[in-house]
């Protein structure tokens, strides 16, 4: 079993002085650390990656600077569970279409893969499984991911314009998915 830290949009420190240590208590507990952008500076970067002994995905958000190494969008597999991270930015109102065509393109999953598409950017948490209809295909021909799990942990460190702080706990058990909401 796998336990997955999963938060984003820790705007340190002009938004939050730090990262709360209920948060950094859940990622040292953590066997990995997803972090879905906007650190807002390369010391909270550096200070994930020291709590994750370098267990860490992350990807870049839109107010990160441009010197930090991460990519914009990055995919792994954990026992049996495909993640897609991205940061989501752009208008909030098409937010829901462009992680979901993100995570449906970067996957290379088919309809038998478990798929979740992680963002931040919205500092709204979101938990929802996305339902599409599979095109018919012909006999042979790859079937497109069905299903998709929408992932947005909020704001760890309660940055505006939320209210709370904010993550996921995630396990990962030979292909089954769990997800539990943490709050400060």
């Amino acid at each position: 079993m796998t336990r997955i830290a999963i938060i984003s949009d820790t705007h340190v420190p002009t938004r939050e002085p730090d990262i709360p240590e209920w948060v950094v208590a859940e990622i040292e507990r953590a066997d990995h650390t997803i972090h879905a952008g906007d650190f807002e500076s390369i010391g909270a970067y550096d200070q994930i990656v020291d709590l994750t002994d370098g267990e860490l995905t992350a990807v870049l958000g839109n107010v990160d600077p441009a010197t930090l190494d991460v990519a914009r969008t990055a995919t792994l597999e954990i026992d049996g569970v495909t993640f897609v991270v991205t940061h989501g930015d752009g208008s909030s109102g098409s937010w829901r279409e462009r992680v979901l065509e993100t995570a449906r393109e970067e996957s290379g999953a088919d309809a038998e893969t478990t798929l979740v598409a992680v963002a931040g950017h919205t500092h709204q948490v979101v938990d929802t499984t996305v339902t599409f209809d599979d095109p018919h295909r012909a006999d042979g021909e790859d079937r497109p991911v069905s299903r998709i799990r929408l992932l947005n942990p909020g704001s760890a460190t309660g940055a505006a314009p939320t209210t709370f702080e904010t993550m996921f706990v995630a396990t990962v058990d030979d292909g089954t998915l769990s997800v539990e909401h943490r709050t400060g």
